[in-house]
């Protein structure tokens, strides 16, 4: 996953600049989506027949990308929560409620698992 290394270096750069006073869950969360939405935007108007290297601009892809990233790693160093930990206990999670031999090939019951999941959470 991520190195301490980088992780380090993320803290050290805000910190430097004394921008862990902003960076609060909430403002956190936020510029992730505001991220994730310019990240989307390296992809509008592009469709699965675009040839990839004449539709979308890479370097623009992986900074967006870079960006979105370093907020999620943000606040999960807020928030106390080690990386490999909450990814491999989503993993495992996804891996229940999506089984290889109900889903591989099967969009259809992806869906179906996915909205009875839906529903269950709503009601």
């Amino acid at each position: 996953m991520i190195s301490d290394e980088t992780i380090q270096a993320i803290r050290d750069f805000t910190t430097q600049r004394d921008w862990d006073q902003y960076h609060t869950p909430e403002n956190l969360a936020k510029s992730i989506s505001i991220e994730a939405a310019e990240l989307l935007e390296c992809f509008q108007w592009t469709t699965h027949r675009d040839r990839h290297e004449d539709a979308v601009n890479d370097t623009h892809v992986a900074e967006e990308l870079a960006d979105v990233l370093t907020y999620c790693i943000m606040m999960a160093d807020r928030m106390g929560f080690d990386l490999d930990e909450i990814i491999n206990a989503k993993l495992d999670m996804t891996k229940k409620k999506y089984p290889v031999n109900s889903v591989r090939d099967n969009f259809e019951a992806y869906q179906a698992l996915h909205q009875s999941a839906r529903s269950q959470t709503e009601s």
